[in-house]
């Protein structure tokens, strides 16, 4: 489900929690949880889709507006969805 969102954190939330680091961050569009991507060393993203069960997140890094479904492993196009990024 697509949610209107709004991010958790301007950063991983997990890793700022733990004083951890980052390579790029996707945004939950069920609940607005921040989290790092698969290249990062903790992989929050994932590890908050297998703990929550929200599948779809969309790339929270500056001019990338795609989404992600785990459940289906696919790379989705969604029109009409804000363009979102850290600062």
């Amino acid at each position: 489900m697509i949610n209107d969102v709004e991010p958790s954190a301007d950063g991983c939330e997990d890793c700022l929690a733990v004083g951890g680091r980052w390579v790029h961050l996707r945004l939950c569009l069920t609940c607005g949880h921040v989290g790092c991507c698969d290249s990062s060393p903790a992989k929050h993203a994932t590890a908050h889709f297998h703990g929550a069960g929200h599948p779809l997140v969309q790339s929270f890094e500056p001019g990338e507006g795609w989404v992600w479904c785990y459940a289906d492993e696919a790379l989705l196009r969604v029109s009409g969805l804000p363009e979102r990024a850290h600062s």
